[in-house]
């Protein structure tokens, strides 16, 4: 019967991706990583899901490639990629060129990583930005890299490269900027554009929020000239304590969006709620196109 056989392909494809969460350790320690070895190839290739073209990186590779192309002469960004995004990615057309144009893009999310698991190449981990941001910083230090905040509420950039010096001896602030959340006239932009090419950041950490932060970084990166930029979306906040993390062994079984929800319904509900109607859909159309 067709009725009972999609019944039966929806509820295996959802086992597929979702497995028992108590089962799962996917999520790196935002330990430092040890000094990249430079001799290691960092041809991953791409694993896509829902039209994302993930590299398939553990956490520590991920500072490894963010090293390698901090060195660069030549710009380039990277993506931290949530569910959020993936659905802004479905809906925002214009993102497709943005994600191609990226030098690597690494999956902040676990159903991302739970639906990989069914390709032939699956992400080996969750990769969180909000991790990254404590090893970027002291990755700079160790490596005299010049970094550059851009975002956040008015104070915040200032506050978290404030508490990433103290963190990390010499760590090398160039810049730091905060713009109105409010649209800025082309020439507030060209201005705001001199003032971090003239700094020389070698790093630029970018809070503009999604998919702002991404679309401003691919407008603007190659006109910077910055080795490496990157959209770290709250990680600010998470620096600052305005925004309190969940424990660790919530975000090992992926649990981590459950907490951040319960510290902030009324502002994560509608977003939580939009991604979990884009998931189910597309888990839906995973299982259509299987049956």
């Amino acid at each position: 019967m067709p009725g009972r056989n999609c019944s039966f392909v929806l509820t295996h494809s959802l086992t597929a991706i979702m497995p028992t969460a108590l089962q799962e350790n996917t999520v790196s320690e935002p330990s430092v990583p040890s000094p990249p070895d430079d001799s290691v190839s960092h041809d991953f290739g791409q694993t896509r899901v829902w039209g994302v073209p993930f590299t398939p990186v553990t956490y520590g590779q991920s500072i490894d490639l963010i090293d390698q192309q901090a060195r660069s002469s030549q710009p380039g960004y990277f993506i931290t990629a949530n569910m959020q995004y993936v659905m802004m990615t479905d809906r925002h057309p214009e993102l497709q060129q943005v994600n191609a144009d990226a030098k690597f893009i690494i999956a902040d999310g676990m159903p991302i990583v739970w639906r990989s698991r069914t390709m032939s190449t699956p992400l080996p981990e969750r990769v969180a930005g909000s991790d990254q941001i404590y090893s970027i910083a002291e990755l700079a230090a160790r490596r005299g890299y010049r970094i550059f905040f851009l975002g956040g509420e008015s104070g915040v950039a200032q506050e978290t490269a404030d508490i990433l010096q103290q963190k990390n001896a010499g760590l090398q602030v160039v810049g730091v900027e905060s713009p109105p959340f409010r649209q800025l006239t082309d020439d507030e932009e060209i201005e705001l554009a001199d003032r971090i090419r003239i700094a020389r950041p070698d790093i630029l950490l970018v809070a503009l929020g999604q998919p702002k932060g991404e679309l401003w970084i691919h407008r603007w990166y190659k006109k910077l000239g910055v080795p490496l930029s990157v959209q770290l979306g709250g990680s600010f906040n998470f620096v600052t304590g305005r925004i309190s993390r969940s424990p660790k062994w919530i975000a090992r079984i992926g649990m981590e969006w459950l907490y951040r929800f319960y510290r902030e319904p009324r502002r994560l509900g509608p977003r939580y709620a939009a991604n979990w109607l884009f998931l189910a859909k597309a888990v839906i159309r995973d299982a259509t196109r299987r049956w």
